[in-house]
């Protein structure tokens, strides 16, 4: 059965994430990928010149979503405080629809591979956290308040990792949006 040009790319990746998904954590190889795709290995590297490759398309996957709707929200809304929540809750909603895309985002997945993978993972929180502050610095201009954008952006992104992480250890019971109301309110008097 002939797959369109692309098709089997997005097969092998999406594959990838489901197998992420696996609360034991087991080292994927490419011969398991393969399996569960019912291909040789062979078949995987006309797509990919190898795992790292795969992992780069998890993380472009997971950077066009994310910022995406994070350039959506920075556009659409006024409020900096509104911004942030929306975003904080963007971040949230997307590991827990994602659950396998929730491993790579927290490093669990990347232990062992190439190095450059995390590096990539490190600039995407490092983008996060600019627009948090950017979002902060609009916020305090608006409330003639004296907010400290750039401390307050880093505890909401370790906010954010914590709970990320926390949902990827608890075999993904623990759902990264609970509590997430009055946690916001709590951290910053974020409220709706």
């Amino acid at each position: 059965m002939a797959t369109k040009p692309g098709e089997r790319k997005q097969q092998i990746l999406q594959t990838l994430a489901k197998m992420l998904e696996t609360p034991k954590h087991e080292k994927i190889t490419t011969a398991g990928l393969a399996a569960k795709l019912d291909v040789s290995e062979a078949a995987l590297y006309r797509h990919f010149s190898g795992k790292a490759q795969m992992f780069e398309g998890l993380i472009e996957f997971i950077e066009q979503s994310l910022f995406t709707l994070i350039n959506k929200i920075t556009t659409e809304e006024t409020e900096g405080l509104k911004q942030v929540r929306r975003i904080i809750t963007i971040l949230l909603l997307f590991a827990e629809k994602n659950p396998g895309m929730t491993r790579v985002l927290i490093g669990d997945a990347l232990v062992n591979e190439d190095p450059k993978l995390q590096l990539r993972i490190n600039q995407l929180f490092d983008r996060v956290e600019s627009t948090l502050k950017q979002s902060l610095r609009i916020a305090e201009t608006q409330s003639k308040r004296k907010l400290d954008p750039e401390a307050q952006a880093n505890l909401l992104l370790c906010y954010v990792a914590g709970r990320w992480h926390q949902f990827a250890k608890s075999g993904f019971k623990r759902k990264p949006m609970e509590y997430v109301q009055p946690q916001l309110t709590l951290l910053y008097g974020l409220e709706e």
